[in-house]
């Protein structure tokens, strides 16, 4: 690639990094990436709104496989939008052999977000996956590719066979991915399938293989990938401890600070001489949302940076507006807080929760909240004692996580991320006609540094402030290096 970019925007959250984030910041030459999780849940209930703005309408009609996008036009879409005290529809969870309609969904959902993305500018747009999330990454990842998509970011997980199925993809060839299932045996046939040419409707378009950046806690688990991947490997994400969201786990023994947060030391920061040594582009990302960041960034052989919450909370994400509101009063009035949560997620990952009232971070919103598990992104699989695949999270009812084998410890303080997360993205689930599934928020630790990318007098910033802001000038177009229209 003739030019990489400076900044990557991070793919964040359910819908947070959605398309209007992604496409300000691409079409202001920076690196625009779209958050590629639950986009099946996201696309299904923005229909069931009603399509505000026509906007899913646009991408399903220049989608190259009409029959299809017909099909989940007419399985979703309510002219009008449903009514507020009614619930979405609860779509089919994720399993290793998901009906046609749920693939569909992924496909047509992934492309629907990139195309909008691509719209008005000629740069790159990148889509984010959790490698954790595995049943939908091959329909996720071919919708992604049919839309264009230039580059593909997965952390969360050792995305080794990511590379080869994106190879396969770009030829509209099948691929597989490997099911992480916990107590399986050696004879055991766990794998995903995905065969394009099971949805192609006549002759498909060209494609292009995007490139692809692992995000990565350790110069170790870079070197991993480059030997053992079944393809290639075109760059990493650097995420350090301080980043949002989920991060890894102190190495070593885990030791909690008095206010309960993990604590972690100098074997938990990357050795940048050994990443500069594998000799692939690398970005920065965890703090790295100052100009002296990036600055820092470069000198030490990076790219550039990989920023996430500064641009979470500006105009364009897809943040409910009286969250953002809510968060820049605290941060204006110094009292925003982030709090490392050992046990919140489903997954045992650290997870920064952000500090917000009436949201799933306060105690007595968590307790009021009855332990439903109704979207599963997170659940694990397992082996049952039939040898078949069953699925199990922490937050779902405990009597139900007992009989799956799960053990009670793990159940203590557990959040519903999925359902909170979905909400905190303004498509709230209505059970009864009346209780409403509260958000959480998650940001990276230096949340209170948003002041500097508000201007003077203002309560709120866009994405063209926070690149002003990191680049030191307004922000110029990049040069279209990867040949995408």
């Amino acid at each position: 690639m003739a030019t990489w970019p400076v900044v990557i925007q991070g793919g964040m959250g359910v819908g947070i990094s959605h398309w209007r984030l992604a496409r300000e910041v691409s079409r202001l030459g920076q690196l625009g990436v779209v958050s590629g999780t639950a986009l099946d849940q996201i696309c299904a209930r923005r229909l069931q709104d009603g399509d505000p703005g026509g906007h899913l309408a646009r991408a399903f009609a220049a989608f190259p496989f009409p029959a299809l996008a017909a099909r989940v036009w007419n399985r979703y879409f309510r002219y009008g939008g449903k009514g507020s005290d009614q619930s979405y529809l609860r779509l089919p969870m994720q399993a290793l052999d998901n009906p046609r309609e749920l693939q569909e969904l992924c496909i047509l959902s992934n492309f629907a977000e990139v195309w909008l993305a691509r719209q008005g500018h000629v740069s790159p747009v990148g889509i984010n996956y959790l490698e954790k999330i595995q049943i939908p990454h091959l329909p996720s990842l071919y919708g992604s590719m049919l839309a264009g998509v230039s580059f593909v970011l997965m952390g969360a997980g050792v995305p080794l066979k990511v590379p080869g199925a994106l190879d396969n993809f770009a030829r509209h060839q099948p691929a597989t991915y490997p099911l992480h299932v916990i107590g399986s045996q050696p004879d055991d046939d766990f794998t995903l399938r995905f065969d394009p040419h099971e949805y192609i409707e006549g002759s498909p378009p060209p494609l292009q293989r995007p490139h692809f950046l692992a995000i990565v806690s350790s110069s170790v688990l870079a070197a991993t990938l480059l030997n053992k991947a079944n393809g290639r490997v075109d760059g990493f994400i650097v995420e350090g401890p301080t980043a949002g969201g989920h991060n890894a786990p102190p190495r070593g023994r885990l030791q909690l600070s008095s206010l309960g947060e993990p604590v972690y030391g100098e074997r938990d920061h990357v050795e940048l001489d050994k990443m500069r040594a594998l000799g692939q582009p690398f970005w920065l990302a965890g703090g790295c949302g100052a100009p002296d960041q990036l600055r820092h960034a470069l000198t030490q052989g990076a790219s550039g940076v990989q920023v996430g919450t500064a641009f979470a909370f500006c105009r364009e994400s897809g943040l409910r507006p009286d969250y953002r509101e809510t968060v820049l009063r605290d941060v204006l009035a110094g009292r925003a807080r982030v709090f490392t949560d050992p046990a919140a997620s489903p997954t045992g990952f650290p997870f920064k929760v952000l500090q917000v009232e009436g949201t799933l971070s306060q105690s007595d919103v968590y307790r009021a909240r009855p332990r439903i598990c109704d979207l599963g992104y997170l659940r694990e699989a397992f082996r049952t004692s039939q040898g078949t695949v069953g699925f199990r999270c922490p937050a779902e009812p405990v009597p139900v996580y007992l009989s799956k084998g799960g053990r009670v410890e793990e159940t203590v303080g557990k959040r519903c991320l999925c359902n909170g997360l979905i909400a905190t993205h303004g498509y709230p689930q209505v059970r009864a006609r009346h209780r409403i599934e509260s958000g959480i928020l998650t940001s990276g630790d230096a949340i209170q540094d948003l002041r500097t990318f508000l201007p003077p007098g203002a309560d709120s910033y866009s994405a063209s402030d926070v690149l002003a802001t990191l680049l030191g000038t307004a922000p110029s177009t990049m040069a279209n290096a990867d040949g995408n229209p």
